[in-house]
C-alpha cells in the first residue's frame, strides 16, 4: 500500500514524514526526486539549458531554481513546456523508488501531489492541514521569504478546501509537534492494520 502525503507550504509535511521514517516506512518525497533529475550531467537539465539559456545555470553548472521559478511564476507556456519535460522524468524515478521499498506500507511525500497525476500512484491520500495564516507564518520563519512569495506558491496549489476535500485522513497541524506524532502513530497503526488486512483477504 502507498500513502500520499500532502499539504501546503509549510503545512508540516516534513516533520510527519520524519515522524513515519522513525516506524521504519520507506519515504519517497518528490521535491527530492525533482531535484535528482536535474542534476548536472542530466539529460533533463541540458534541455533546460536548451530551452532557457545558459544563464539559468548557476556558476558551478547546477540548476539556478530561484531564476526558473521567477520565468515560470511569469509564464503559463514555460511553465507548462517545464512540466511536460520533468512530470513523466520525476514520475518514473517515484515509481523506480517505490518498487524497492520494503516496508509494510510506503509514502510518497509530494506538495503537488493533487495537482498533478501523482496521486495516480499512491492508494490512499493523507493530508496535513493548517490555516492560511499559520502556513504564511511558518513558511516565512523557515524559507525567510516574504508574504507575497509564499502567497503566490500558495496560488499555485489546491486550496485547503479542495485538498481536505479528496483525503482520505487529515492530520490537523495546528498545535504542537507532539500532538502531530500522536495524529502520525495512530494513523501507522491504521495503515498496518489496513495492510494486514489486503494481505490476508481472500482473492
Amino acid at each position: 500500500m502507498i500513502i500520499g502525503l500532502t499539504g501546503g507550504i509549510g503545512s508540516g509535511k516534513s516533520q510527519a514524514s520524519k515522524r513515519f521514517a522513525l516506524h521504519g516506512i520507506t519515504l519517497v518525497n518528490a521535491d527530492v526526486v525533482a531535484r535528482e533529475v536535474v542534476m548536472p550531467g542530466c539529460p533533463a537539465l541540458q534541455a533546460i539549458a536548451q530551452h532557457f539559456g545558459p544563464e539559468i545555470l548557476a556558476a558551478d553548472g547546477t540548476l539556478n531554481r530561484r531564476k526558473l521559478r521567477e520565468i515560470i511564476f511569469q509564464s503559463k507556456a514555460e511553465k507548462q513546456w517545464l512540466e511536460a519535460l520533468l512530470h513523466p522524468l520525476i514520475n518514473a524515478e517515484i515509481r523506480r523508488q517505490l518498487s524497492t521499498s520494503t516496508s509494510a506500507y510506503s509514502i510518497l511525500e509530494s506538495p503537488l501531489l493533487l495537482e498533478t497525476k501523482q496521486y495516480e500512484l499512491v492508494d490512499r491520500i493523507l493530508v496535513v492541514d493548517v490555516s492560511e495564516m499559520t502556513q504564511i507564518d511558518r513558511a516565512s520563519q523557515r524559507d525567510n521569504s516574504d508574504e507575497q512569495q509564499i502567497k503566490a506558491i500558495m496560488q499555485t496549489q489546491l486550496s485547503r478546501q479542495e485538498r481536505c476535500a479528496r483525503a482520505h485522513d487529515i492530520i490537523q497541524n495546528h498545535g504542537s509537534i507532539d500532538e502531530l506524532n500522536q495524529q502520525v502513530d495512530k494513523l501507522h497503526q491504521l495503515y498496518l492494520e489496513l495492510t494486514h488486512a489486503e494481505i490476508t483477504s481472500p482473492k
